[in-house]
């Protein structure tokens, strides 16, 4: 069974993305961004480590939660946990949104298989690191103007990166 270690549940929010969500915070992330709205989530070592399916069993006992959020900490430096959570909820159709510091081009280029699955499992991808001088209260769903709120499946499909308007 895969494990996934985190930082925390929030089993409804309407923060982190459209509508009522489930969001997932990992622990761990390298990215170390000033001014990181979690940055207890950083270290590796922190968190709790769970099974995937006890995560996806929470998930699934809102009947009310239909969207979910991959957030941090770092996603994609769990890609194999987050992508067979993200790959089981979006089978049973779920919305899924994730946060990463890493850029949407960077992340098809490395050709991580798992990263790559993950991807393919997200609806919606919140791409680039925090940058404190670009902080914006003014923007939707993202903490700095830098940020992008990228249509995963469009982007694929297009092999170009397609970005939403808030």
């Amino acid at each position: 069974m895969t494990q996934i270690r985190l930082y925390g549940c929030v089993q409804d929010s309407i923060v982190d993305g459209p509508g009522l969500r489930y969001s997932v915070f990992v622990q761990g992330c390298t990215h170390a961004c000033p001014g990181c709205h979690n940055p207890e989530s950083q270290p590796h070592s922190g968190g709790e480590v769970r099974e995937v399916a006890e995560v996806l069993a929470d998930i699934r006992k809102n009947p009310l939660v239909h969207s979910v959020t991959l957030s941090g900490g770092e996603p994609f430096q769990q890609a194999e946990a987050c992508a067979e959570l993200a790959s089981a909820l979006k089978a049973e159709g779920y919305d899924i949104w994730t946060y990463t510091g890493y850029l949407y081009e960077d992340l098809l280029a490395h050709g991580d298989e798992h990263a790559r699955k993950l991807l393919e499992n997200t609806d919606v991808l919140v791409d680039g690191p925090f940058v404190e001088d670009l902080r914006s209260l003014d923007i939707k769903w993202r903490g700095s103007s830098n940020q992008r709120l990228i249509d995963v499946p469009a982007s694929l499909a297009s092999e170009s990166t397609c970005l939403l308007e808030d």
